[in-house]
């Protein structure tokens, strides 16, 4: 959806700042006291620069230390990488992935453009980011993923070895798709939270572009999303079964935003159980 009409109450936004500080912190403790989940030397993390035909991408990527790991490509939601999904990332990685948060719009600037989901809201973000969304196209993102993947095959915390997975959220969901289409060699999982735009009737509308692609895919959608166009589940899992790709596509109780951490429409009950099919996803192509 990312709409920016949505209204959201400013308490919600102050209270979704307030909660992140919170659950920002526990899951980052949580992602580094995890038994039996990484090295003994736990999470290494860092800022990172990579090269695109289009410039230099900033992204943060984090991963177990001394060892080598299934590779998670991460797509933002409209507000783009900042510490929420820094903080999410972490987590991921605690399980035993080497986890890259990229920056979509670093043709415009580097991140975070935003602090947190409030601020995107509190600075009209929507109005900010128009313009650097339209650089988006399918082009643009097949040539970010080639450059991301080209990266990430050069660092000794990836294993080339076995299938990637890319995850995406709100305006980031059909970018997985995206990515899928463009690695279908490299990228075997694709896991989409409240992903908005997946399904059009545009020629290039990402669910028919399933079967260019050689991932398993999770669509994970908000309710509020479903009641506003409750055939695109419809179509994703006919798209799904046309292209023979396992796909698991499911409405959430919970509205748009609902897995981010730092979103008002935060649901922990609803986010864990998309995280837990997340992970169960990105185990099955391991050996892909």
């Amino acid at each position: 959806m990312c709409d920016q009409h949505q209204n959201i109450d400013p308490e919600a936004l102050s209270l979704s700042r307030r909660r992140f500080a919170v659950l920002g912190l526990a899951t980052t403790l949580a992602a580094c006291t995890t038994p039996g989940t990484m090295a003994m030397g736990g999470l290494t993390q860092r800022n990172v620069t990579l090269r695109t035909p289009d410039g230099t991408m900033d992204a943060f990527f984090v991963y177990p230390e001394g060892q080598v790991s299934q590779a998670i490509i991460v797509w933002p939601d409209v507000a783009g990488l900042r510490p929420a999904f820094e903080t999410m990332a972490r987590r991921t990685a605690s399980t035993g992935r080497a986890v890259l948060v990229v920056n979509p719009y670093y043709r415009d600037g580097a991140a975070p453009q935003f602090a947190d989901f409030a601020s995107f809201r509190e600075q009209d973000g929507f109005q900010t980011v128009g313009p650097w969304r339209e650089k988006l196209t399918p082009a643009a993102l097949r040539s970010d993923t080639n450059a991301i993947i080209d990266w990430l095959d050069t660092q000794d915390a990836v294993d080339g070895s076995v299938g990637m997975g890319a995850e995406g959220y709100c305006m980031g969901g059909p970018f997985t798709v995206r990515s899928a289409v463009a690695r279908p060699d490299r990228v075997r999982a694709a896991a989409s939270f409240h992903g908005g735009g997946l399904v059009s009737e545009n020629a290039d509308s990402p669910h028919r572009q399933l079967d260019e692609t050689r991932a398993r895919y999770l669509f994970a959608i908000a309710q509020d999303d479903d009641a506003e166009a409750p055939q695109a589940k419809t179509r994703l899992r006919q798209a799904a079964q046309a292209a023979g790709r396992p796909a698991e596509v499911e409405v959430y109780a919970g509205d748009h935003g609902w897995t981010v951490l730092d979103s008002p429409a935060y649901d922990q009950a609803a986010a864990e159980r998309a995280y837990g099919r997340k992970i169960a996803l990105y185990d099955a192509v391991r050996g892909a």
